[in-house]
């Protein structure tokens, strides 16, 4: 981690106050990343200069007609390669729950994040923990009282704690087989621009949706959480900084400024958000010193068979990104999928993306844990 950022973790701790942001009521533990972690952000942020990474979710515990094969994924099926980053989903871990809300066991992603590890690559964790509220799901968003109800004085505030317990034992086991902590981005709390879910823009207010970010942030650093490194991803209803810094939690609990963007509609309104989310990201990244990237992204079915260096690729060349992430194929739904297989009418043109010069694979990106880059 750069002096910077640890010089902007200890006066956060200390309450600084920026001009976005409300005064803070919960003080967070300071930024003490292991070696690794800290290496990490900071290689990082020096390869946004390269190129952009390619991410993929769950890319190596299913695809299109398989699931748990060793060693397979749809990318690399379709490119020679794997991803450069691989995320997975944390749900249900806090109900103490074998396997997350897309029935993959936690034993089978505590695995293959060992192995993206392993391989050199990047992992990532997003969590769509259920309503604690309700019983429902992140999607519950029928009553609007949640966030209020976890918070110091509330009703499921203890619940809430038991909850975080028992992620941050999920964190702390993310180990070598030495013992060593792997390093994760952890990406909390996300698309609260939006409202659907129950931590969303009109489900809370700005105080109770910062303060719930500094308590998670808080919990996780004193309980051992050395190896986290925390992303920060709204949605792209943000038409202005001021509106996408709105909620931010604060430079000394961020690490990583990203957001989420799928195409609905046509290319030209998907290059647009893309354009105005990018150029806000990379405007506040560069004010607050933090790695961007677009941290969920893609086109169900991918129908377009030249999304790829079309739609996509244009627009990334333009800024600085650390990574692009797609979201998952899934094998239990038909037509839900985001990368390209076999066969799928894209494949072809993800292999001309794949070999440009500035997207980043597996096989492109090499010591990003090494603290002596």
């Amino acid at each position: 981690m750069t002096s910077r950022i640890i010089t902007a973790a200890i006066a956060g701790f200390m309450f600084f106050a920026q001009p976005s942001q409300a005064k803070k009521e919960i003080a967070v533990a300071p930024a003490r990343l292991s070696a690794k972690a800290a290496a990490l952000v900071s290689n990082m942020k020096s390869l946004e200069k390269k190129g952009c990474m390619f991410g993929h979710h769950d890319d190596t515990v299913y695809g299109i007609g398989w699931e748990y094969e060793e060693g397979r994924s749809d990318v690399k099926s379709v490119c020679g390669d794997y991803p450069a980053v691989i995320s997975f989903d944390l749900g249900g871990i806090e109900l103490g729950d074998t396997m997350n809300l897309d029935k993959v066991p936690f034993d089978i992603i505590r695995r293959e994040a060992l192995r993206q590890y392993q391989r050199g690559g990047i992992v990532s964790l997003s969590w769509h923990l259920r309503n604690p509220l309700t019983g429902g799901d992140s999607w519950d968003t029928s009553d609007s009282t949640v966030v209020k109800s976890i918070l110091p004085g509330g009703s499921r505030h203890q619940l809430f704690t038991q909850w975080l317990g028992r992620l941050s034992a999920f964190l702390n086991s993310l180990r070598t087989e030495k013992g060593e902590k792997i390093p994760v981005l952890f990406r909390p709390w996300h698309e609260h621009t939006g409202s659907w879910f129950w931590w969303g823009q009109k489900l809370c207010t700005t105080g109770e949706y910062t303060s719930l970010w500094r308590i998670t942030v808080n919990y996780l650093r004193r309980h051992g959480g050395n190896n986290i490194i925390f992303c920060y991803s709204p949605g792209t209803e943000p038409k202005t900084a001021a509106e996408y810094l709105e909620r931010y939690p604060g430079d000394d609990c961020v690490d990583l400024l990203g957001f989420d963007a799928y195409q609905y509609g046509t290319r030209e309104a998907f290059q647009a958000d893309l354009d105005r989310m990018l150029g806000i990201a990379t405007e506040v990244g560069k004010e607050h010193d933090k790695i961007v990237a677009l941290t969920e992204a893609g086109y169900e079915k991918l129908p377009d068979a030249h999304w790829w260096t079309g739609t996509l690729l244009p627009v990334l060349k333009k800024y600085p990104v650390s990574y692009v992430l797609v979201w998952r194929n899934a094998r239990e739904k038909k037509d839900h999928f985001f990368a390209p297989y076999p066969g799928q009418q894209s494949a072809a043109d993800f292999v001309r993306f794949y070999q440009d010069a500035h997207t980043l694979f597996l096989k492109d990106i090499k010591n990003m844990y090494n603290t002596n880059k």
